[in-house]
């Protein structure tokens, strides 16, 4: 079939790609900037991709006409207003009038379980485009409404992971008492699939759910059981949903916009309907929620995280169109440049330069680090705990800590970073690797920041002095971790001077 893959940057649509390929369709992928979707080798001259905004309905003239089925695999976690909730019902409407104008025979999108009366706003938008998606003319809609999922870099799992290795006591709001059906990753990838040009599903929404019913509380304490903590969880009435929200974005690695959205949502409980249960369309057992959590850190500790919840812009701040970000200003800009040549194997460096950043830190003085990204979060930025995808790969979109990937070259060696933290201005951050004549290399590191007004010039310079020793530590520690040659040399370093 010729399917159209809309979401195909998001945590699900990332997954859902190579299995819709291996299993022999031809898949068109819709996003938004072709810069930041970044194909594996296997995967590069097997997949379409199509530029389009599905709020900006004239720009979606670049896809397909002659589909058989489609998936509806967008949505936003980062609104909490009406804007948010029109803005989805919008991007349905546009899609289903492009839809109207083809064979399509079927559209699937993944929505969450909504069976109580006083939903959040987000479940009520899941409802509401289901209503939309629904109306096209031809493409029956087959909806599955999937509980809280569990896996590697799921935003559900993170967030229950960074509380429970965190926090040995944990006082907690009443929401943790709303109960849920967890459902691994794994098992939402075998519906997505399953339920693909299937007869038996072709107009229908479907309940999904794991074997177990819990509260948040029980999954907290089941993480801790799997991890071999012991946690003590109290729950107590005072915390507003505001309060609460507050506390789950100091704590975890998520923004203050998804934790307001999962507060909201979390406090309906999101059992499946045994009535749209798709066991007899779909026979499937599915895993515990114990056995999909060892299956995530299973594929953590083999450094196999395909995608994770922070590959999406609504886990910083920056606006959909970042990639034009990737060429760095010439001019009204402050800089620090440092160089190291170096006489070890390039690849070795640039190996190190990939691993900056997550659990190894950033090479020197990462208290400092630490300190900048605590500050961060308290002004309502994303801190350094969103961490990175993997530790040893970078691709063109990744978030890394309070930063964000613009270009990942690996051929070229070069690595060029945005930075998505609070700041008065703009900064940029780049590793390049050059050879030189004598069959060394070089390290060039070069820190970029545009200022906004007098209090980015004053930013800029109270910091020098900490640039002095964070950014000539770093280069040098960057070029001789783990080496065994002898020691790199220093060519001349460029002060920080206005650009």
């Amino acid at each position: 079939m010729k399917i159209l893959l809309t979401g195909a940057t998001g945590y699900i649509g990332q997954r859902l790609l190579p299995l819709l390929v291996d299993a022999g369709h031809q898949v068109v992928c819709l996003v938004r900037d072709r810069r930041r979707f970044e194909l594996s080798e296997s995967l590069k001259n097997r997949v379409k991709v199509a530029t389009g905004d599905l709020l900006q309905p004239d720009s979606l003239s670049d896809l397909p006409l002659d589909i058989d089925a489609a998936y509806y695999l967008v949505h936003s976690m980062s609104g909490h207003d009406t804007n948010f909730f029109r803005a989805e019902q919008e991007s349905a409407q546009h899609f289903v009038a492009y839809l109207n104008r083809t064979p399509a025979r079927q559209v699937i999108y993944l929505s969450g379980i909504a069976n109580d009366r006083a939903l959040s706003t987000h479940l009520r938008s899941r409802r509401a485009v289901e209503k939309v998606l629904k109306s096209a003319q031809t493409a029956q809609l087959t909806v599955l409404r999937a509980s809280i999922i569990i896996g590697s870099g799921s935003a559900s799992f993170e967030i229950i992971r960074d509380l429970v290795e965190k926090l040995p006591v944990m006082v907690t709001p009443r929401w943790l008492q709303s109960r849920c059906q967890p459902l691994g990753v794994r098992d939402v990838m075998f519906y997505l699939t399953a339920v693909l040009d299937n007869p038996a599903c072709l107009g229908k929404s479907f309940d999904l759910g794991g074997p177990d019913v819990l509260t948040y509380r029980e999954m907290l304490l089941g993480l801790a059981r799997v991890r071999g903590y012991r946690r003590l969880v109290l729950t107590v009435p005072v915390l507003t949903p505001r309060l609460s929200s507050w506390w789950l974005y100091l704590v975890t690695s998520t923004t203050f916009s998804l934790a307001q959205s999962l507060v909201e949502s979390l406090r309906n409980d999101t059992v499946a309907d045994p009535k749209r249960s798709i066991a007899k369309a779909v026979p499937h057992t599915c895993m515990s929620y114990e056995e999909s959590l060892q299956l995530a850190f299973q594929r953590i500790e083999q450094n196999e995280v395909v995608s994770s919840w922070s590959d999406a812009l609504s886990s910083g701040v920056m606006e959909r169109h970042f990639m034009d970000h990737m060429q760095l200003p010439q001019y009204g800009v402050l800089r620090d440049c440092q160089k190291l040549r170096f006489w070890r194997d390039p690849e070795e460096v640039r190996q190190n330069v990939w691993r900056i950043g997550g659990d190894r830190g950033w090479y020197k003085v990462d208290w400092l680090w630490r300190l900048r990204g605590l500050l961060d979060k308290l002004v309502g930025g994303v801190g350094l705990r969103r961490g990175r995808r993997s530790p040893t790969d970078l691709r063109a979109g990744d978030p890394l800590d309070f930063w964000r990937v613009l270009v990942a070259d690996r051929r070229a060696r070069r690595l060029l970073l945005y930075a998505e933290m609070k700041l008065p201005g703009e900064a940029w951050l780049q590793f390049r690797i050059l050879p030189n004549d004598d069959g060394t290399h070089t390290l060039e590191q070069l820190a970029v920041f545009r200022p906004r007004g007098l209090a980015g010039r004053l930013y800029w310079y109270a910091l020098v002095p900490f640039h002095f020793i964070i950014f000539k530590g770093m280069i040098e520690n960057i070029v001789q971790y783990g080496d065994t040659t002898p020691a790199a040399q220093p060519v001349p370093r460029l002060l920080p001077q206005p650009g």
